[in-house]
C-alpha cells in the first residue's frame, strides 16, 4: 500500500528526480558499481508506521534467509546478509548487487526500509499492534511506510 508523503516544499526535489528514472519493475544495470553494502533498521519497534501498525519486539522472532527487493516487486536486486532483532527493531545488513539503485542509496535519493511479512499473531486497539510475524521480504523503497525505517550506513 502505498501512502502520500510530502516533505512540505511542493517541489520535487533531487530524490524524486532521481526516482522519477525507474520503473517499478526495476531490473538493474550492469556499470559496475554494484556490490554497495549497507545496514539499517527495516523496522522499529513501538512507533506507529503510516498505516496504524506497531510492531513489538520479538514479533520476528528467528530470521531465516530473505530477498532484499526494491519496492517489495520483482527479482532480488541483491540479499540481505544477515537480519535480527536489537533493542530498536529489525537491524539489517545487505548487500545491493544492482548498479542503478546501489548509485542511488549511495547518493542519498534512496534511503528507505520496508520489509513483506505474514501477520501471525496481532492485538487491535488504537494501532494493530504486530506481536508475531512471518518475514517474507526486505525491501529497499523510496518512501518507507515507518518514516523511522532508513539505511544508516554504507560501505
Amino acid at each position: 500500500m502505498t501512502v502520500p508523503f510530502s516533505r512540505g516544499s511542493g517541489s520535487p526535489g533531487p530524490r524524486s528526480a532521481a526516482l522519477a528514472a525507474l520503473d517499478p519493475r526495476f531490473r538493474g544495470g550492469t556499470d559496475g558499481a554494484s556490490g554497495l553494502r549497507f545496514a539499517g533498521y527495516a523496522a522499529v519497534f513501538d512507533c506507529a508506521d503510516r498505516g496504524g501498525d506497531v510492531v513489538r519486539a520479538g514479533a520476528f522472532g528467528a530470521v531465516g534467509p530473505v530477498p532484499l527487493l526494491w519496492q517489495h516487486v520483482g527479482a532480488p536486486v541483491g540479499v540481505i546478509e544477515q537480519a535480527g532483532e536489537d533493542a530498536r527493531g529489525l537491524r539489517v545488513i545487505g548487500r545491493i548487487d544492482d548498479a542503478r539503485l546501489a548509485r542511488l542509496v549511495r547518493s542519498g535519493a534512496v534511503s528507505g526500509l520496508s520489509f513483506g511479512y505474514r501477520v501471525k499473531a496481532a492485538a487491535r486497539g488504537r494501532y494493530r499492534e504486530l506481536t508475531a510475524l512471518d518475514l517474507v521480504e526486505v525491501s529497499l523503497v523510496a518512501q518507507p511506510m515507518q518514516p523511522l525505517a532508513r539505511v544508516h550506513a554504507i560501505a
